[in-house]
């Protein structure tokens, strides 16, 4: 187990530090100034209170707080050329290379206020009567104050940039999770819904009959035969919701034979002819592909024994160039259906995930499901 740090990592906020450090250095250099010059002494006055308005007012009124940065640089410099020392070249750079490294300004301030400097600087030495090569010293060491300024500048934004990547990457991790979440409840509900429609659905055709050969016939075998069929999809319903979580990691068997099954499944629950049929050359599916189909074959099934029970039902699988078709139709019965119900709008739903398409409704007398997938 790794050791704990006896102190940490930072102290304090490296603004603070340099703020600081600024304040002393300022005040080290009052002290030490040999300036015989009282209306200097006012400037230097100035540009020591800017700075401490500065120091007071970055967190809060970031601008204002510049705006005297700006100040308490720009004095000091208009009197290097003057003053007996090198105090007011070192008022002048301490406020500007701070300016230099803030993010609240553009860096068009701060050029500019460092040009500033410099043309004050340049022209103070000039008027003082120093020669050309000395006013450049000073000017030189403001622009140096400023290239490192905007060194750490450039520092601080690209850490703000990361800082900011790093929040908007853990806010779409979290949208991509939420999102995830979303389309495994959705896929939980069709995978139940698949299960349980076909499955109850079958159940209830099954229970009303028995209790039709019951009540209008007086058939007990009848209905007690029927009643052996409802049990058998109970307990085939009941297998399937177990094991519809452990069905998606299994191998599917090939499409044909899952819709051949499927069919004889549903002709012998409800003494039906479901006839099925194939067209082209039969070619392996993805398993999501095959899935998806032998769901929209079961979903169609099951309405059809809901709306027209005792009516045979045709099933045609065909493979075609780039897309396999699936055609479900069997006549209308005596419950006229004008729109699909919650079991095509998911098989919708999944087709969509494959890339295919889905498509229901009265046609010449039948009802009709055709679903497409293209791969």
């Amino acid at each position: 187990m790794p050791k704990r740090p006896l102190l940490p990592d930072t102290i304090a906020p490296s603004w603070l530090v340099v703020q600081v450090l600024g304040t002393l250095f300022v005040a080290a250099t009052l002290v030490t100034a040999r300036e015989p010059d009282a209306r200097i002494w006012a400037a230097y006055g100035v540009a020591s209170a800017c700075w401490l308005g500065f120091v007071g007012l970055a967190s809060r009124l970031p601008k204002t707080a510049a705006a005297l940065l700006a100040v308490a640089s720009v004095l000091p410099a208009a009197l290097v050329g003057r003053a007996g020392d090198s105090s007011a070249i070192l008022l002048s750079v301490i406020p500007l290379g701070r300016l230099a490294a803030l993010t609240t300004v553009s860096v068009g301030v701060i050029l500019g206020t460092g040009l500033l400097d410099v043309a004050l600087a340049v022209t103070a030495h000039l008027i003082a009567g120093h020669s050309f090569g000395a006013a450049l010293a000073d000017p030189a060491v403001m622009l140096m104050l400023v290239l490192v300024g905007l060194n750490r500048r450039q520092y601080e934004v690209q850490a703000i940039q990361s800082g900011a990547l790093l929040e908007q990457t853990r806010l779409a991790q979290a949208e991509h999770a939420r999102a995830a979440a979303l389309d495994e409840r959705t896929r939980i509900a069709r995978e139940i819904h698949d299960v349980l429609a076909h499955s109850l659905g079958a159940l209830g055709v099954q229970l009303e009959l028995a209790e039709a050969l019951l009540t209008e016939r007086s058939d007990v075998d009848g209905a007690l035969r029927s009643v052996r069929r409802s049990r058998r999809l109970a307990a085939d319903g009941l297998a399937e919701a177990r094991n519809a979580v452990a069905a998606l990691r299994r191998d599917v068997p090939p499409l044909a034979g899952a819709l051949a099954a499927v069919a004889a499944e549903h002709a012998g629950n409800h003494g039906v002819d479901v006839g099925f049929d194939t067209g082209g050359e039969a070619r392996p599916l993805p398993s999501a592909a095959v899935v998806a189909l032998v769901g929209v074959a079961r979903e169609a099934l099951t309405n059809a024994g809901k709306h027209a029970p005792g009516e045979d039902v045709r099933m045609r699988l065909d493979y075609e160039p780039g897309a396999v078709r699936l055609d479900v139709r069997n006549k209308l019965g005596e419950f006229t259906r004008t729109s699909e119900g919650f079991g095509l709008a998911g098989m919708r739903e999944r087709l969509a995930l494959t890339g295919g398409t889905l498509e229901s409704g009265p046609e010449d007398g039948y009802w009709r499901v055709l679903a497409e997938i293209r791969h």
